[in-house]
């Protein structure tokens, strides 16, 4: 009889610690082990636990869309400190520092290290994915991962910067399927000269959007509300950012960076059991950045993709011959800063990039932009965006492109000799 009362009373104080933690919620005094315990989003949108993806034996701590089959995981805490077996402990402390522990060693392999401390914090999966701590009493946010995106952006989480606090939000790419620790690619805000979006290789980039001009990135399609999400860009004093909603409550969809390069919008789809794509890109060789060299543009409708424009030639003419445009193009009559120089207007082109960019936002008119470069020697191009102003370039124009609709005027200065004459 004693042996069954004890029995009973370790099942129900099994029971009872279970149920003490929360659905959604881990307090100071809880742990949770990686023995199949979880958390999970009060609407049951999402849950958190110790995972392994696809064949790895590592194991992490992530979140993932509750009901989806086969596991979708959008966030991961300790992507680069995997753990060798299951021998995990997530919990959060006293003062509101989330880690992760190898239970046979007193050092954590992951910590949050929130600047923020609490002595009433509380730990909490909530319906959009987010996984906050808080205040218990003031509901304060000392720290969220959705201020430390992995390679998936969900609603709620941005892509940009806090430009009050530096903050800034951007993906990074799984090594691999079996692999969540930080890959080769990045993607990114960019705000010298113009807000746009980055993806790079390392240090190198290879896909840029073009600059926001308050209407669409570049020559892209306008970012307007199609039928599984809204698409959202904040650009002010206070915040540069890209995010998104969807249209339903019970849609599910994320915007990843895949392990190859590949930035894609995914959809689930219920009936099927998969995921749809919804786009992708970069899409065709002109999206390579910088695939026509300095002063070159790129247009699909060329026979040779690459063309030097109007007051340019090739750099190494025998390169171009040969199919290879990476040398570039340079000016046909250099400009001498002399009165004797104009403006070439170059239509529906992505805008270049430069680190030489500057911006003037005291000119209202072309005019003023016109007249602003021309007493600058070094300038060699303008052109006037709604929330820019007047934009200047400086040196070679890097990744231009041509679109059929869409993109934006740039002036190109050159000598009086190459303006009004048909040279392309």
């Amino acid at each position: 009889m004693m042996v069954f009362v004890s029995i009973f009373l370790c099942y129900a104080f099994l029971s009872l610690w279970r149920s003490s933690i929360a659905i959604d919620t881990l307090s100071p005094n809880q742990i949770l082990r990686d023995n199949g315990q979880t958390l999970v989003s009060i609407g049951e949108s999402f849950e958190l636990g110790f995972f392994s993806p696809w064949t790895s034996t590592h194991r992490f701590i992530g979140i993932w869309f509750k009901d989806v089959s086969p596991q979708t995981v959008v966030w991961v805490a300790n992507k680069d400190s995997p753990l060798s077996d299951s021998s995990g402990v997530f919990r959060i402390t006293a003062t509101g520092n989330v880690l992760i522990f190898n239970n046979r060693s007193a050092d954590p392999i992951w910590s949050s290290n929130s600047s923020m401390t609490s002595y009433n914090p509380v730990l909490q999966l909530l319906d959009s994915g987010n996984l906050v701590v808080k205040d218990s009493r003031s509901g304060t946010y000392l720290w969220q991962s959705f201020d430390h995106p992995s390679d998936t952006i969900i609603p709620g989480m941005k892509l940009g910067l806090n430009l009050q606090t530096n903050q800034n939000w951007y993906m990074t790419s799984w090594k691999s399927l079996q692999d969540p620790s930080s890959g080769d690619f990045t993607y990114s805000v960019d705000v010298q000269g113009l807000a746009q979006l980055f993806l790079r290789r390392g240090s190198d980039i290879v896909y840029r959007s073009g600059p926001w001009d308050g209407i669409r990135f570049g020559g892209g399609p306008p970012l307007q509300e199609n039928p599984v999400f809204k698409p959202i860009f904040v650009y002010n004093s206070s915040f540069i950012y890209y995010a998104f909603e969807n249209n339903e409550n019970a849609t599910i969809s994320r915007f990843v960076l895949n392990q190859s390069g590949l930035i894609e919008h995914l959809t689930w789809n219920q009936r099927r059991g998969e995921w749809v794509v919804i786009f992708t890109f970069p899409t065709d060789q002109c999206d390579g950045y910088e695939q026509c060299g300095p002063n070159g543009f790129c247009n699909l409708d060329n026979s040779l993709r690459c063309k030097c424009p109007a007051g340019f030639i090739p750099k190494v003419p025998q390169d171009w011959d040969n199919m290879d445009c990476s040398s570039g193009c340079v000016r046909r009559t250099p400009f001498n800063c002399s009165y004797d120089e104009g403006f070439r207007r170059f239509s529906r082109v992505k805008l270049p990039y430069t680190s030489t960019t500057l911006n003037n936002m005291t000119a209202k008119t072309l005019f003023e932009c016109e007249a602003a470069c021309l007493r600058n020697c070094s300038c060699t191009a303008y052109a006037k965006t709604a929330v820019s102003g007047c934009v200047f370039w400086f040196g070679d124009l890097i990744d231009i492109r041509e679109y059929s609709e869409g993109g934006q005027d740039l002036f190109v200065r050159m000598s009086a000799a190459d303006l009004g004459k048909s040279l392309l």
